[in-house]
């Protein structure tokens, strides 16, 4: 439950391991089947997780299908995770 003090720190939880494997190798694919059309992956990826419309990813080798079995914070965590960890 979020609190509506604004001066507390809000904690998020970890999701578990084998699903942040899933939301890694669902980035991974979708990255591909984008840049297989022609899209600039990253644009693309970052409208889906900022709006959650889908159509921001191709149906190209069942895309979409995949990205929409993760929830978008779940993708989102993996980014910041991946990113943190290979650039600290």
């Amino acid at each position: 439950m979020r609190s509506n003090n604004l001066s507390e720190t809000q904690k998020f939880t970890n999701t578990e391991k084998n699903v942040r494997n899933q939301a890694n190798e669902t980035l991974f694919q979708v990255f591909s089947a984008l840049r297989e059309k022609g899209y600039n992956p990253v644009n693309q990826i970052v409208g889906y997780i900022l709006s959650g419309d889908p159509t921001y990813i191709t149906s190209h080798n069942n895309a979409r299908v995949i990205i929409s079995k993760i929830e978008r914070d779940e993708l989102l965590e993996e980014l910041v995770d991946y990113y943190l960890n290979n650039n600290m």
